[in-house]
């Protein structure tokens, strides 16, 4: 288990990056070597993530949907067992079809996505695309992926989805205002990197109210355990 200087480290450097950098930061939190790290299947990596966050923070991760009919608001439990625990998926390539097109892929990685990520917004789908197809065909002959309509395209973003289930967790459930199904996408990313923020937030305020009232270092003061650190503050008057 990560210790909590490395925790905050981390917290540190994915302060200023995007959700793809910061799930990088966060993988490396698992014990994934540097070497292989963006080579790594979305899928495989996510729910490594999932194991991390149950590891840290429990087993019951909240959230919140918005109903699209009625604008309601409500909370869910998700129990991240339902994706730690489900046997992973087989590795190799995914077939796509749409129409006249076929497709051979890859499972994307977290290098692909930080590829496209640093295409930007206007080429981030073509660069993933690119990078992912393996072989293209259109009526049986081999076609560039330059080429694909954007049928063909989406086509090719579903038979990811339905390979690798741990990349694109959702789950349903009724409105409790007007009934309609509403769908609640879990990402692991989203929701792991706000539940680190919230606590090296508060371990810093620790930090600083224990340095303060002691004249420990930080690394001192991160070297008690919640527990003693809790009852030192209690001492002082912040418990």
């Amino acid at each position: 288990m990560p210790g909590p200087t490395e925790l905050l480290a981390t917290w540190e450097a994915g302060l200023a990056a995007g959700p793809v950098r910061r799930a990088v930061l966060l993988h490396a939190l698992t014990g994934a070597e540097d070497g292989g790290r963006l080579e790594v299947p979305v899928g495989r990596r996510d729910r490594e993530l999932f194991a991390l966050r149950r590891t840290l923070f429990g087993e019951r991760l909240n959230g919140r949907v918005t109903c699209l009919d009625c604008e309601t608001e409500q909370e869910f439990d998700f129990d991240v067992g339902n994706v730690v625990g489900v046997a992973m998926d087989e590795p190799g390539e995914v077939l796509a079809s749409s129409g006249e097109w076929a497709i051979r892929l890859r499972r994307p990685t977290s290098g692909d996505l930080l590829a496209a990520a640093a295409a930007g917004p206007a080429g981030a789908r073509r660069e993933l695309v690119t990078r992912c197809a393996v072989e293209t065909t259109h009526r049986g002959r081999p076609s560039s992926v330059d080429d694909l309509p954007a049928d063909a395209q989406s086509a090719m973003a579903d038979s990811l989805a339905d390979a690798d289930t741990a990349a694109d967790v959702r789950l349903t459930m009724p409105c409790v205002e007007c009934g309609r199904t509403t769908s609640a996408t879990v990402d692991i990313v989203s929701y792991l990197w706000a539940e680190l923020d919230a606590w090296a937030r508060a371990v810093m305020l620790e930090v600083h109210l224990l340095a303060s009232a002691y004249g420990w270092a930080e690394p001192e003061v991160l070297a008690l355990s919640p527990t003693r650190r809790r009852f030192y503050l209690e001492l002082v008057g912040h418990g």
